[in-house]
């Protein structure tokens, strides 16, 4: 992903310097359920443990220590949850993490960044923006259902279900739109570096990129009509997956990664091991050259 990567290191930079801001929000709690709700300039804080049902409403944050929901967690439609800084900004030491022990809902229009690490995804509140050192691990014992949403992007996560991702995003295009715009950031959507127990199934995208990166999947992987602007996207690279991969009706389908950001090619190839069978675009590598024949071995 070429523009995109480069895009969201300034979504990173930004959201930094707003970390002040984010930890002077509150989480505000009603008898059923608890609703955090907040401003992109004053944003709301999750934090601690919610025996029930959680709603975001707006733009919220985890930075404020661990918060764990002890159900659902539904972002209601255009909510915005970060869950992706790794310091406790409320007592300056401890980290931030999300829990949940119920399932996520993820409604139209709405975004949630869940979890981040040095290797992929560098925190939002990491002093070291060359070399990141910092990380926080995202959870979710129940499915995560994403019905429309703006954009989902995922890392360092072990979610026990599955993960359904239909339709959404920005737009057949790479320009910055909804939040996403705040940070000057192309919309899309990614699954990396994390463990879905169950299934992975996205379709009817419609956004600048997605990604599916060194994820370990335990159930079938289908990506089915989904079309992006970015011609890096679809990259699904150097995933374990123990059930199927399907791949019909795409823009395109990648397993390899281009060497510099600025060129699509030349590509390094970086084949899926499945188990199963691969089925549709995703049984030949992709060229590795502009223009080329399929590259060597499986996809």
């Amino acid at each position: 992903m070429r523009r995109t990567r480069q895009a969201f290191a300034c979504w990173l930079g930004l959201a930094a310097v707003g970390c002040c801001m984010l930890g002077a929000g509150a989480a505000t709690a009603v008898a059923a359920p608890p609703v955090c709700t907040g401003t992109p300039e004053a944003p709301g804080v999750l934090a601690g443990t919610y025996p029930t049902n959680v709603i975001i409403e707006g733009t919220c944050a985890v930075n404020g220590g661990p918060a764990v929901v002890r159900g659902e967690l539904t972002l209601r439609p255009g909510a915005v949850l970060l869950a992706a800084f790794a310091i406790n900004h409320r007592t300056g030491s401890g980290p931030s993490r999300l829990t949940v022990n119920g399932n996520v809902r993820v409604q139209s229009g709405a975004a949630l960044l869940l979890g981040c690490d040095p290797k992929s995804f560098a925190c939002i509140d990491d002093p070291e923006r060359e070399s990141p050192t910092l990380s926080s691990p995202g959870r979710v014992f129940g499915n995560v259902n994403e019905q429309e949403p703006l954009g989902v992007v995922v890392h360092n996560t072990i979610i026990n279900g599955s993960v359904v991702q239909t339709g959404g995003g920005g737009g057949l295009s790479c320009a910055p739109s909804g939040v996403f715009a705040s940070f000057e950031s192309p919309v899309y959507s990614a699954y990396e570096d994390s463990t879905i127990r169950g299934n992975l199934n996205i379709s009817g995208l419609r956004s600048c990129w997605l990604g599916i990166a060194r994820a370990v999947v335990g159930g079938n992987v289908r990506v089915v009509d989904n079309q992006l602007a970015d011609p890096d996207a679809i990259e699904i690279l150097a995933n374990r997956i123990a059930g199927n991969l399907t791949c019909r009706e795409n823009s395109m389908v990648w397993n390899s990664a281009e060497e510099k950001f600025e060129s699509l090619f030349p590509r390094i190839p970086m084949p899926n091991k499945v188990s199963g069978r691969r089925i549709g675009d995703c049984v030949n590598s992709s060229p590795e050259t502009e223009g080329g024949p399929p590259g060597e071995g499986p996809f």
